[in-house]
């Protein structure tokens, strides 16, 4: 079983899908990782050596910033807009969207469930 990032990858998928289970790594950074390393995007996680696999990792610690470094720089930075009081931290900080969605309607995700409104009923016909 390879570990790269602190993260078992699955070993019966293929290198460039088993690397997105990185936190920073998306499909276009896993296809850059197998082309440095000189790793055929088609092969399997269980069908690399021991040296293709150290070569992924030093590849990924020396290039990108993933897992954990990466969740604390994301949010530091809300954090960050959060304190100055900038608009954006406003939505963070009210769990609203962030980036000009309309709230009339939908935004549940963000929001949470609909809370009923007293007083407020239902038309009937």
């Amino acid at each position: 079983m390879a570990r790269i990032a602190g993260v078992n990858l699955p070993t019966n998928k293929r290198v460039v899908i088993a690397l997105r289970y990185i936190y920073g790594i998306g499909p276009t950074n896993a296809r850059q990782i197998c082309d440095r390393v000189g790793i055929d995007p088609a092969r399997r996680v269980n069908q690399l050596t021991e040296d293709e696999i150290i070569r992924i990792r030093d590849n990924i610690d020396r290039d990108w910033t993933v897992e954990g470094d990466l969740r604390r720089e994301v949010a530091m930075n809300i954090k960050r807009l959060m304190d100055l009081g900038c608009y954006k931290g406003l939505r963070h900080r009210k769990g609203l969207p962030v980036h000009g969605q309309r709230t009339h309607t939908n935004a549940r995700t963000r929001k949470g469930p609909a809370k009923p409104i007293a007083g407020k009923k239902k038309v009937t016909k």
